[in-house]
């Protein structure tokens, strides 16, 4: 505590705002989880190799509006056009692929080709599917252009190929 004026407004506001949190927290939750299920639902519908990056059941921190997905064989800088988030707010000063992701035991290429997604209240239906179809059109045509997918299409594992170092 120090001295001075307290700003009574602010704590008003606060309090005030947290009581509407309060009453629409259970309605809002479900709603983001809607969203959440359906853009997931869409991306899985129309690419191969998409996989959500830890348990979408079981998770320490449940957020409704958020998840991170691996668009593999893609390179990483790919879906800038469409407003997703390519960096990780632990490694954003970095091009090292996020630590978190490389503690859940994903390797540098599927750590380096994960988007995170974060879905607001004011977001609709409409937009997730604006966004879906999108990512959807941008990940087949660098998937064209790309000779891993290719590799992986012919049954080639990755993991296998000894590459030559520069």
């Amino acid at each position: 505590m120090r001295s001075g004026t307290l700003n009574v407004p602010g704590i008003v506001g606060l309090g005030n705002a947290c009581e509407i949190a309060y009453a629409e927290m259970d309605t809002e939750a479900a709603y983001l989880r809607g969203l959440r299920d359906r853009l997931k639902a869409k991306l899985e519908s129309e690419l191969d190799y998409v996989h959500v990056n830890g348990s979408w059941e079981h998770r320490l921190r449940q957020p409704e509006h958020e998840f991170c997905v691996c668009r593999r064989r893609v390179a990483a800088d790919g879906h800038q056009r469409c407003g997703c988030f390519q960096r990780f707010a632990c490694t954003s000063a970095t091009l090292e692929p996020s630590y978190v992701l490389k503690a859940l035991g994903l390797g540098d290429d599927v750590a380096h080709s994960s988007i995170r997604f974060g879905l607001g209240r004011f977001n609709t239906q409409a937009e997730v599917d604006y966004v879906a179809a999108k990512v959807i059109d941008i990940v087949k045509h660098l998937r064209l252009l790309s000779p891993l997918y290719e590799m992986v299409l012919d049954g080639i594992d990755l993991t296998k190929i000894q590459w030559a170092a520069h």
